[in-house]
């Protein structure tokens, strides 16, 4: 494929796969990268360079931004880090019992939540940096998001748990995913009215926090990326869900290696782009909706990994409103 204007990878990407990008708060220009490598990278797309990296003892599942100019990330040495990009320091602010899987702030208690595989997520004041809660989950914590004051948490055993960040004393919704098989990723609607939630067999859920029989009757799935080849249909995990903050649409990225944009409240897919040479690891929309992050990286679903392994890399691309807006319906 030739690199166009409209998408280009970044240089200098991580060195092993890549599990995590995510835009500034009010940015389309810096992207923060976290990987296998045990490195957090830290991008500006605009001249596409590195400006910086730090590390972690283990590989790192996932990183956020809190502001401009401070990152927090977390993995497999169960460490919680900030960084402040202005001074180049870094700070251990905490740790859990076991790997840190998401990493999430939230402007609205201007607090850092993190979530592990040792069935906890906690709230983490940045101004002391120190824990201020600790909330028991159903099993590992494999995927949260936020909906404004409402925090959702996607657990192993299909369980996901709705919580309320100005009550955290008891936990404010006990689902179940409708989806059959393992949960991969919760993203919340822009307009918080409820989340996408994508399992490990191709089937992305759009589901509502209103539990009134009205609001639940609108709630529904639907298959997607899957390819026949042959007469016979392939399924793949569905690892990454970003919605586009402006429509209300979202994107979706799979092991096949495509990425979809769905409008989820007309229940159409406007479009998809070209095949890449990795599974999507990881989306993020910037803030603005004009620029898509597109991490590819091998995931290491096949019980023997191919003998030419495809390389680990980020691309860059700016996508229009023909792709990404809901078109005009007729009723």
């Amino acid at each position: 494929m030739t690199e166009s204007r409209t998408e280009f990878k970044l240089k200098t990407p991580p060195e092993d796969g890549i599990s995590s990008v995510k835009f500034g708060p009010n940015s389309a220009q810096f992207l923060l990268v976290s990987s296998w490598d045990s490195t957090v990278r830290l991008y500006d797309v605009i001249t596409n360079n590195m400006r910086l990296k730090y590390t972690h003892d283990r590989p790192v599942l996932d990183v956020c931004f809190q502001d401009a100019v401070h990152s927090y990330s977390g993995g497999l040495d169960n460490t919680l880090k900030m960084y402040d990009f202005n001074s180049n320091t870094e700070t251990v602010v905490g740790t859990h019992d076991n790997a840190i899987r998401a990493v999430e702030y939230s402007p609205e208690v201007n607090g850092i939540l993190t979530g592990s595989w040792d069935a906890t997520a906690k709230l983490w004041d940045p101004r002391s940096p120190r824990c201020v809660g600790t909330y028991t989950q159903p099993d590992k914590v494999y995927t949260m998001s936020l909906c404004g004051e409402k925090f959702v948490v996607g657990t192993a055993g299909r369980k996901v748990y709705v919580w309320d960040l100005r009550n955290m004393g008891y936990v404010h919704q006990r689902r179940e995913s409708s989806l059959k098989y393992q949960t991969r990723c919760i993203r919340c609607f822009p307009n918080r009215q409820g989340y996408v939630l994508s399992s490990i067999e191709g089937r992305v859920a759009v589901e509502y926090l209103d539990t009134s029989p009205d609001v639940q009757k609108r709630k529904y799935a639907f298959k997607c990326h899957r390819i026949k080849e042959n007469g016979i249909e392939n399924i793949y995990p569905v690892n990454a869900i970003s919605f586009h903050t402006g429509y209300n649409t979202f994107a979706t990225g799979g092991s096949d290696g495509y990425v979809n944009i769905w409008d989820g409240f007309n229940k159409k897919r406007l479009c998809q782009f070209h095949r890449y040479n990795a599974s999507i690891s990881s989306l993020c929309f910037s803030h603005d909706g004009t620029v898509l992050a597109i991490a590819c990286c091998y995931m290491y679903e096949l019980e023997t990994p191919p003998e030419n392994m495809p390389e680990d890399s980020v691309f860059i691309r700016y996508v229009t409103d023909q792709e990404t807006k809901p078109k005009a319906t007729n009723n």
